[in-house]
């Protein structure tokens, strides 16, 4: 998936966090509608002017960044 054709960065919008174009809806707000359970079929009857592909690109974003993260382990 090419998340770039759906994701996007603007100062201008919400402070340049990445949102879906066209749109105020970040990809965080939709990543945590995902978390808080929402199913597909749930953020797409409520957000009418998403689409199936759109909240795909979200998660590709996310795995994109976060695929080189590194994570140290911290002795407690």
């Amino acid at each position: 998936m090419n998340w770039r054709q759906y994701i996007t960065a603007d100062p201008a919008v919400l402070v340049g966090k990445p949102v879906i174009k066209g749109t105020r809806l970040s990809v965080d707000f939709i990543l945590g509608l995902i978390a808080q359970g929402w199913s597909e079929a749930e953020i797409l009857r409520n957000y009418p002017g998403l689409t199936r592909e759109q909240i795909f690109a979200c998660a590709a974003y996310a795995q994109e960044r976060l695929q080189d993260e590194k994570v140290f382990a911290v002795a407690s």
